[in-house]
């Protein structure tokens, strides 16, 4: 699918648009998609900008007569990051509306009750932020995610990518964040170092309202580690980051690629600071970052381009599921239609995002790797696209 320019509504009255939405009653004539999205609360700063701009793609679709005919509309729950609100908002979306599709743009910590209740009213749930292990082969037939995120898949790339880099003797240190899927993968990290033979020295999880992370860092730089690897939110990961170089550690720090992490690359300007991820940064000004970018100008956004390329590739794909569906709409046939998804994402990614009825992540995943060369003066690919299959 090609990418266009959208025209939207301004910010404030999107918001307006959003609040409303949550309030609305079921509408017969259009594809109902319910969100329980982190609006508010710390982790808005990652989780709004994808509901924005994935509101932003659907409406370019609405205004060009949406799909098959029939107006996509996004009814919103704000869950503040927080699980129980996560399930009483899927509850209420679920019962009091005729969704067809539900989405979870929020921490991982919510995905449990989420998925308990879309369960229990057999719904198709699409994660936006981090894929839970549920759409990994054999996927659960209800889970799909089209995010960035690829647990397992992302620690397999970055020690890949630092056991060729080091050449040598690796004592690697492992923090994550104490939500599901953060602190999940810092242990399959710690067990996928000594299948590659580093040795694992030391594995730290702090919990998502820590202040300040110099007592870890300092945890960190007793087991003495010639590398660390973060994985989980970006505010932790640089946060991270930056508590070990001030405490005067030299080594070199892997971390995941997530939306906001290539301006901070660019702003720190250390060769030794590598970012890991499947989607190319917006320094590259593809012609979808540049659409991305006219698109959030006109309706008035304040989020940097890179804030949204997520939320624009969740549009894409609810889009591409919807038109497979077909009108009328029910949860169980958007089920069955995203079970067989085929999307291209202009080049945002390594390939195409490609679901079946036993996978609902991707057939093939993409890494990249990068960091700041003071040769090049920019942020430079040190590692160029990888796959991997997904099995």
């Amino acid at each position: 699918m090609r990418m266009r320019a959208i025209w939207a509504l301004p910010a404030a009255a999107m918001m307006a648009c959003t609040i409303a939405a949550g309030r609305a009653a079921a509408d017969d004539s259009a594809y109902q998609v319910g969100v329980t999205a982190a609006l508010t609360g710390p982790a808005s700063g990652s989780y709004a900008p994808i509901l924005a701009s994935m509101r932003l793609y659907l409406d370019r679709v609405n205004k060009a007569g949406g799909v098959n005919g029939h107006p996509v509309k996004l009814i919103v729950e704000d869950d503040q990051g927080e699980a129980s609100r996560a399930a009483a908002n899927v509850k209420k979306l679920t019962v009091d509306n005729n969704l067809v599709l539900l989405v979870n743009d929020s921490l991982s910590s919510t995905y449990l009750p989420t998925m308990a209740e879309v369960r229990r009213a057999d719904m198709p749930l699409l994660f936006a932020g981090i894929c839970p292990k549920e759409v990994y082969p054999p996927a659960d037939r209800l889970m799909f995610c089209a995010s960035l995120f690829g647990a397992g898949y992302d620690t397999r790339n970055a020690f890949d990518f630092v056991k060729e880099k080091a050449g040598g003797d690796v004592r690697i240190a492992v923090i994550a964040l104490s939500i599901t899927v953060s602190r999940a993968e810092a242990d399959y990290a710690m067990k996928y170092a000594k299948e590659v033979g580093f040795t694992a020295v030391d594995e730290e999880i702090a919990p998502p309202t820590t202040p300040d992370y110099t007592p870890y860092a300092s945890r960190l730089i007793a087991k003495n580690p010639n590398w660390i690897y973060a994985w989980g939110p970006w505010f932790m990961q640089v946060k991270v980051y930056e508590a070990l170089r001030k405490l005067g550690w030299k080594g070199d720090f892997i971390c995941s690629a997530q939306m906001d992490a290539g301006p901070d690359l660019a702003r720190i300007k250390d060769p030794h600071l590598y970012i890991n991820g499947p989607d190319t940064l917006v320094s590259d000004n593809l012609l979808a970052h540049q659409e991305i970018a006219a698109a959030s100008k006109q309706a008035g956004l304040s989020y940097p381009t890179n804030l949204l390329v997520e939320g624009w590739i969740q549009g894409t794909v609810i889009t591409q599921a919807l038109k497979d569906t077909g009108w009328p709409a029910t949860p169980e046939k958007v089920r069955a239609a995203m079970s067989k998804v085929r999307v291209g994402l202009g080049g945002v990614r390594g390939g195409d995002l490609t679901w079946t009825d036993t996978n609902h992540f991707r057939a093939v995943q993409y890494y990249r790797v990068w960091h700041w060369s003071d040769k090049d003066g920019k942020v430079v690919v040190i590692q160029d696209w990888k796959p991997y299959d997904v099995k």
